[in-house]
């Protein structure tokens, strides 16, 4: 099971990142992507209100986390600060297009590893481990 990649969590994190950073958009998500010299890949996660309430938004960021540690984990890419940002369409789409707007934006903005081949598939959870929707 590929590890979850470190977290951007500073608001002058994200705010450097959109400032400086190469910007990629895609139906289900945009990708906003600064080179960090000498330092591992970093990804920050972000929706606004405009999506809906808190059950909407909250959702949208659990599928970005999934699909960026599918796509991200493990190490496949290191030396970025990513932020996903959630769109209208994140909490609806299909997971495989979900998974393949992340590959296309990876590409786009430059970042090695979009095209990892690891499965695209959540790997299966116990009942425990599952959220109820």
């Amino acid at each position: 099971m590929p590890a979850k990649p470190p977290r951007l969590k500073q608001r002058r994190d994200f705010q450097r990142v959109a400032g400086k950073g190469a910007r990629a958009a895609r139906p289900g998500l945009v990708l906003q992507a600064l080179p960090a010299s000498g330092l591992g890949l970093r990804v920050g996660f972000t929706t606004t209100k405009k999506l809906g309430n808190a059950v909407v938004r909250n959702r949208a960021r659990r599928r970005l986390r999934e699909a960026a540690r599918l796509l991200l984990g493990d190490g496949a890419v290191q030396g970025f600060d990513l932020v996903l940002i959630g769109r209208d369409a994140t909490a609806e789409r299909p997971w495989q297009t979900l998974v393949g707007d992340l590959r296309g934006a990876l590409r786009q903005a430059g970042v090695a590893g979009g095209e990892a081949g690891r499965s695209a598939e959540p790997e299966a959870r116990t009942r425990s481990q599952r959220v109820e929707k």
